[in-house]
């Protein structure tokens, strides 16, 4: 076969649903090459799609018997691509939005060929007419906290069910796996092989569990899309490169360099304080608003690195100097005070002082003898 010749429909949904097989089995987001892979896959499906458009394959017009057993799995095109683009790695919040909102582009692309086709059941009819109404709120379960539980459940036994219900069928003698068989082009279409009416209950069950898969993809984007809106709204451009980050983080370096700014302006701490900018006083001098003064930027750029405690200013010689020149330190006591000072016979005047003063002192205790003031323990 001539590789230049276009390759057929069938071909390229094929290529399309092995590169699928093979992320689901062995995918790690990782990876350096995870973004390809999906890319690649995603590329393939958008490829078929364009075929699909091309060939006129489905139509608005048919309806569920018009269309071809095998032509069926061209409806999970679009189901494809948005479970694909979910697991795209993003490098911001900025590009997850944008994925998140090609992933949901995809899911209404695929809900409306479904319900052109009639393939909604009445349950999913009604899901589907609740997010046509709100699509940023809709919600699988109730908002009420009490019954949120419940449905939480109800949806899991669902989408058991139809897991179950499809294995089921795919096990059937009758069934066989059209990817994994060329079948015989024949005129006005292809052959199925194995039992199509197997191969069509099957692939319709494949359906029912993809549209229940992709109402639960809505509402966690919607999730998700509320977690991104709270996210910090980043100082850089979106579009704005390493290089381009780090040329402007150098340029900040440098104009604060320059300035050399202890604190920001006077304008920006009052905006950020709601006092607004404009003048602090009139032309007669009277405050229009509240301000401090400080000194100047020398004196503040001394005290930048200084230690948070109080230096010392004086040594403990000079300290306690000052304090004896103050009078503030008592002298004497201890066992310097019992020593008697040298008498000095010089002095007759402090003489006559100390024998007078002894005198005064035996007649005391002879006027006061010992114990005469313990009146107790007399008997």
């Amino acid at each position: 076969m001539d590789d230049s010749s276009p390759r057929t429909l069938r071909s390229v949904f094929r290529e399309a649903e092995n590169r699928r097989r093979a992320i689901e089995t062995s995918f790690d987001a990782r990876s350096p090459t995870a973004s390809d892979e999906l890319n690649a896959a995603i590329a393939l499906y958008n490829e078929a799609l364009q075929l699909v458009a091309q060939l006129s394959v489905l139509s608005p017009n048919e309806t569920l018997e018009d269309l071809a057993t095998g032509d069926l799995p061209y409806l999970l095109a679009d189901y494809r691509i948005a479970e694909l683009t979910q697991r795209l790695p993003t490098p911001s919040p900025h590009d997850r939005g944008r994925a998140l909102a090609r992933a949901r582009d995809a899911y209404e692309r695929f809900l409306h060929l479904l319900d052109a086709y009639a393939l909604l059941s009445p349950a999913q009819a009604r899901l589907f007419e609740a997010y046509t109404d709100d699509p940023t709120g809709f919600s699988t379960v109730p908002a009420d906290p009490s019954a949120r539980r419940d449905s939480k459940i109800a949806n899991f036994r669902a989408e058991r069910e139809l897991r179950q219900r499809l294995d089921f069928l795919r096990r059937q003698p009758g069934y066989a796996d059209d990817d994994e068989h060329d079948g015989e082009e024949e005129e006005g279409g292809r052959t199925i092989p194995g039992d199509e009416e197997a191969v069509r209950e099957a692939r319709l069950a494949e359906l029912a569990l993809c549209t229940h898969n992709a109402f639960q993809g809505l509402e966690g984007l919607n999730r998700e899309a509320e977690v991104l809106a709270r996210a910090p709204v980043p100082l850089m451009p979106h579009d704005a490169g390493v290089d381009e980050d780090e040329r402007r983080r150098r340029a900040d370096d440098k104009r604060a360099a320059d300035t050399e700014r202890l604190d920001p302006p006077l304008r920006r701490l009052q905006s950020a304080f709601g006092t607004g900018g404009g003048p602090l006083l009139t032309k007669e001098g009277k405050p229009l608003q509240p301000f401090t003064i400080l000194g100047s930027r020398a004196e503040l750029a001394k005290g930048v690195f200084r230690p948070g405690h109080n230096l010392p200013t004086m040594s403990i010689d000079e300290y306690l100097a000052e304090e004896r020149r103050r009078g503030g330190i008592i002298e004497g006591g201890g066992e310097a005070s019992g020593l008697q000072p040298e008498p000095d016979e010089d002095n007759i005047d402090k003489a006559d002082m100390e024998t007078m003063k002894a005198r005064e002192w035996d007649e005391f205790k002879e006027a006061n003898p010992r114990g005469a003031g313990n009146t107790l323990n007399r008997g």
